[in-house]
């Protein structure tokens, strides 16, 4: 009497998983360590201001840009928050984006400084040295002139607005940005 194909199949199936049960899952020098704790606190968790920092470290402006709008998506938008993205769109040349970002951190808190220095490097970038002047003095004055960034921003914009004759080399020595960290650029001209 010939027993069909797939009962056959599962007969060798079954005793296959019966011999796998007689043996202990565990080695026994493992025995009665317990197994680690399951998800951790969101507590322990890496902040995602510190990851988007990290890849603004690393020259990763986008992948930067997406942790901070995870960030604020967990946590909510704050001011060091919305300069961070700032910042990020500012690295990635979207000097619009950028503004905008500044310009609703100082509506909300007026005294930020890290927003005043970072608006008055896309005001540089621009070519709008009077205003960057302004908001870069007001940053410098809140700061009592302790950072050598704002101060460094602050000397560009007075000597581009002391020196605005437009000419070819003039074009040529448009100011780059340099990540000195914390979402804070300064602003050089090349030689």
């Amino acid at each position: 009497m010939r027993r069909p194909l797939p009962v056959l199949f599962l007969l060798i199936a079954t005793a296959a998983l019966a011999a796998c049960n007689s043996r202990e899952r565990l080695d026994p020098a493992f025995a009665g360590i317990d197994p680690p704790d399951a998800i951790p606190d969101s507590d322990d968790t890496i902040d995602g201001i510190v990851v988007g920092d990290r890849l603004m470290e690393a020259r990763e402006f986008e992948l930067a840009l997406r942790a901070y709008y995870r960030a604020a998506a967990e946590s909510g938008l704050d001011a060091d928050l919305l300069t961070a993205i700032g910042a990020a769109n500012l690295a990635l040349g979207r000097l619009g984006q950028a503004e905008t970002q500044f310009r609703r951190v100082l509506d909300g808190q007026p005294d930020f400084v890290p927003a005043l220095n970072n608006l008055g490097a896309v005001l540089i970038e621009r070519g709008e040295y009077g205003e960057a002047r302004r908001v870069l003095e007001h940053a410098f004055a809140l700061d009592s002139g302790d950072s050598e960034t704002i101060r460094d921003n602050l000397r560009l914009a007075i000597a581009r607005m002391e020196n605005q004759v437009y000419d070819v080399r003039n074009e040529q020595d448009r100011p780059g940005l340099i990540r000195r960290g914390g979402g804070v650029y300064v602003l050089t001209t090349s030689p």
